[in-house]
């Protein structure tokens, strides 16, 4: 997945006027992670709430 520097620079403006490397890195990454999560709902790669519920409750069973 690639980002435009028009993209860039607009993220960069909503930063405050001093700011941590790893908080620029860590709001780049957010981006890319919900871009990909927009795009597979697009495609349709989602799974219901029920699914969700009926496998991470096997993570609590004892």
């Amino acid at each position: 997945m690639t980002i435009t520097k028009h993209q860039v620079i607009e993220l960069i403006r909503d930063l405050p006027e001093e700011v941590d490397i790893d908080e620029i890195i860590y709001r780049l990454y957010l981006r890319q992670k919900l871009e990909a999560a927009e795009k597979d709902v697009r495609e349709g790669r989602v799974i219901s709430h029920e699914e969700v519920i009926r496998e991470t409750s096997k993570w609590f069973e004892k």
